[in-house]
């Protein structure tokens, strides 16, 4: 499946930690979008989408919430929960977010600009692009 967890190097001392984001570096693209999601609730679902080309980097700043991947063939449940560890999405996965601690914050690193094109948010329509793409 096109996921990995990647543990980011933490520097710090007394005074607090520092996490230092560097696309191509130890973010595997170029960074053209960051966004974050935040006042999340726990009942409710996010993401059920896929993007055909787009690659992201999704980071737990506060809080935890479980995804759900899925690459039309295969579903694994992970949970993001430190801010030291960032989930990469790669090509082609579905990605469902739910259990959302209460004040979970997301913050998001994207390989391409919004696109509306590029979301695939019928599961349906996933498994037969996917399907239809090997």
């Amino acid at each position: 499946m096109n996921y990995r967890l990647i543990n980011m190097k933490v520097f710090g001392d007394e005074r607090g930690k520092l996490i230092s984001l560097e696309g191509n570096k130890n973010i595997p693209f170029e960074i053209k979008r960051v966004y974050y999601i935040y006042d999340t609730i726990p009942d409710f679902e996010r993401g059920k989408h896929a993007h055909k080309n787009l690659e992201q980097i999704i980071i737990a700043i506060d809080g935890s919430c479980q995804f759900v991947l899925d690459d039309g063939k295969r579903r694994e449940e992970l949970w993001l929960n430190r801010p030291d560890v960032g989930l990469y999405i790669g090509k082609n996965m579905w990605r469902e977010m739910r259990h959302f601690s209460y004040g979970c914050k997301l913050m998001i690193l994207a390989s391409e600009y919004y696109d509306e094109k590029e979301y695939i948010r019928d599961y349906d329509k996933f498994i037969e692009e996917i399907n239809t793409s090997f």
